[in-house]
């Protein structure tokens, strides 16, 4: 709502607007288009009818996730139903939760299962459930301020196809974490077990000891040098708008 050239201007949702202006009269709306209703000086004024693509790289993200063993991809959008369900069924996503509003959002990615739970947004109405997400993920390139300061990581290119990087260097890294931290305690256990024999002196198995430290940190390593090859989504030309 704004103060304009000396007239009180609203702009919002149905419900919104008609808390303003009671004869308020909804869109008819085609399949990926969204609506924001104005009423000027308490009075209905119209209707601003608005459309774009999703994103290019989008459906190819989508089908990553899923292929790589995300049990669950859900939308969780303030737009009207029919606009979410055509963004849907074009990225292929079934779980649709339209026409929410920013805590209704979070109410329902807390109840998101199974866990962890990662939300990726663009816009400001995005922020508060990526700061209340298990890991947020802002569009940082032209998102809104607001939505990068509340997410845990923050994307500088127009491509979601950074979120198949985020989520393969993540998993990269824990099956390196979980293969050294295995390594460490199998040298240690065969140690212990020689040692009891009194083959090697307690010196020595302790020196050894420290090599397995030693070991088990350059295994570790191998984190740096990221997931394997062949990971990577190719984004495509041009410019959507992610929902």
């Amino acid at each position: 709502s704004a103060l304009i050239g000396g007239r009180s201007v609203v702009v919002g949702k149905p419900a919104y607007i008609a808390s303003f202006a009671s004869e308020t009269e909804r869109a008819e709306l085609v399949p990926g288009q969204a609506a924001a209703y104005v009423a000027i000086d308490g009075r209905f004024a119209g209707v601003l009818v608005l459309a774009d693509d999703p994103r290019p790289e989008s459906r190819a993200v989508v089908t990553w996730l899923r292929e790589h063993g995300v049990e669950r991809i859900s939308m969780l959008t303030g737009d009207a139903r029919p606009t979410a369900e055509s963004i849907a069924q074009v990225v292929g996503i079934t779980d649709i939760h339209a026409e929410l509003l920013p805590p209704e959002k979070v109410h329902l990615a807390a109840q998101l299962r199974p866990r962890p739970v990662l939300m990726v947004g663009d816009g400001v109405n995005d922020a508060p459930v990526l700061a209340a997400a298990d890991i947020g993920i802002a569009m940082g390139a032209k998102g809104a301020t607001a939505a990068g300061e509340a997410a845990d990581a923050v994307i500088l290119t127009e491509s979601l196809a950074k979120v198949v990087d985020a989520v393969a260097i993540g998993r990269h890294a824990l099956r390196v974490a979980y293969v050294a931290i295995w390594i460490g305690i199998s040298i240690s256990i065969a140690l212990m077990l020689v040692a009891t024999t009194g083959v090697i002196p307690a010196a020595v198995a302790a020196v050894r000891d420290v090599e397995n430290d030693l070991a088990t940190i350059l295994y570790a390593l191998r984190a740096l040098t990221g997931p394997p090859s062949g990971l990577e989504v190719p984004a495509a030309a041009g410019r959507g708008a992610a929902t």
